[in-house]
């Protein structure tokens, strides 16, 4: 009987785990890109290539190539023309508002140098593939950083889950560089548990050519690496070192770019209507103030921990949740950027049992985070096989259904991961000083 279980148990899981993968992306097939399909064309909004990484690239080779400016409206055009199949017309009620500009540092266009040459359909492909790798990398390595060792089959599942996930799935359709900056952040991670910090410190430095998802981080590694400045400084003079010849070649390239950057940033934020997970939530002005806690209980939370070195516990846990609050506090609230709740998540599905036997708080909120996890793979499972004997028209009118619990899960996470800091106290020495 022991020996049936001990094969059934890894194949029922492996086999859920490729069920929900295969519902999500059909879902997105048959469902929710027909519906997008449709419903541009009812409203006469354009579709070109619709990738994220277009803008990048583009602008990245009108720099390299041509000398241009990325953040001019002429570039901005040419963006437009083909992402969307044509530059947008104020004048078109059913136009997009999202410009689609060049709003990032101009040292991405270095990251993306190897591909100017290329056709973007190309490009496109072979940055889906990357992509898909280093999400995949991703999952032994924070279970390293975790340490927590699982047989290969639970892995496998792992993996299933991931890319099966609404935010892996979404990013990967679109090409976003914030799957790329996830993977720089865990490799940095693994790069200083390794004991090797200056190239932590390097990767690290590239991993902000989308700033908004690493200055939380950033700040608590500062505040960690003053505690013991002797040990820990390398990693941070390796990250200014390389953060001075990516500006100094940027500007080298365009001068005086950083107040054309935040322009464009601005710029952004005006044409996107970008606000943060909280304020999509609370009625406005509301979310400002839950998001300053957040950061300043994660800090704390930091300052706490400040003192344990890189391989313990009390290191890692502070890492998630910096990751965890940043999605819930940065002025987005684009589902792509929950793949940083990653190492939260496996931290959660690994202390399980002890959460589960604190108290009954500690399993109300373990029960929503699950229900919360679990919603999006059954609504895209139970949509994918409608799809099959349902007119499209009636199975796309419920698109939406896996979207529903999009913005809570953040905030669940965030919230558990932080009372899980305050209430478990990391004993693990922090590594002795030199006699």
């Amino acid at each position: 009987m022991s020996r049936r279980r001990a094969f059934y148990e890894p194949f029922c899981l492996v086999l859920t785990a490729a069920l929900c993968a295969a519902g999500m992306w059909i879902y997105t097939s048959r469902v929710l890109i027909p519906f997008q399909t449709s419903d541009a064309s009812v409203h006469d909004r354009p579709r070109g290539n619709l990738s994220d990484l277009y803008p990048r690239w583009l602008g990245a080779r009108e720099l390299l190539l041509r000398g241009r400016d990325p953040y001019s409206p002429a570039v901005t055009r040419e963006i437009q023309q083909g992402y969307y199949g044509r530059a947008l017309d104020p004048g078109r009620p059913g136009d997009p508002k999202d410009q689609q500009g060049f709003a990032y540092p101009v040292y991405v266009a270095f990251c993306l140098a190897p591909t100017i040459h290329l056709p973007f359909e190309i490009v496109r492909k072979g940055f889906f593939w990357v992509l898909l790798g280093l999400t995949l990398a991703t999952i032994p390595l924070w279970l390293r950083l975790l340490r927590w060792s699982l047989p290969w089959w639970a892995q496998a599942s792992l993996a299933l889950f991931t890319l099966g996930s609404l935010p892996v799935m979404q990013g990967l359709k679109l090409q976003q560089m914030t799957l790329f900056v996830f993977a720089l952040l865990t490799i940095a991670m693994v790069l200083l548990t390794s004991d090797c910090p200056i190239a932590a410190g390097i990767v690290l430095a590239l991993a902000t050519i989308k700033p908004q998802l690493v200055w939380l981080l950033l700040f608590w590694l500062m505040i960690w690496t003053l505690a013991d400045w002797r040990r820990r400084y390398r990693w941070a003079a390796s990250f200014l070192f390389t953060m001075a010849i990516l500006c100094t070649a940027s500007e080298w390239y365009l001068a005086h770019w950083i107040p054309r950057f935040w322009q464009a940033v601005r710029e952004y934020r005006n044409y996107t209507d970008s606000v943060s997970i909280l304020d999509k939530l609370l009625p406005a002005p509301w979310g400002w103030f839950p998001r300053v806690l957040a950061a300043v209980a994660t800090v704390h939370v930091g300052w706490k921990n400040r003192r344990f070195a890189e391989d313990t516990p009390g290191f890692a846990v502070t890492v998630s949740l910096a990751l965890a609050v940043t999605v819930v506090i940065i002025p987005s609230y684009a589902l792509y950027n929950q793949v940083m709740l990653l190492p939260a998540l496996l931290m959660l599905l690994r202390d399980r049992q002890p959460i589960w036997n604190r108290n009954r708080l500690s399993r109300l909120f373990l029960s929503l985070t699950a229900v919360l996890l679990l919603w999006p793979w059954l609504a895209s499972v139970g949509l994918a096989g409608l799809s099959f004997v349902l007119p499209p028209d009636i199975v796309e009118t419920a698109w939406v259904v896996p979207f529903w619990t999009a913005l809570l899960l953040p905030l669940v996470v965030a919230t558990m991961i932080l009372i899980r800091s305050y209430q478990t106290p990391f004993t693990t020495p922090a590594r002795p000083a030199p006699s």
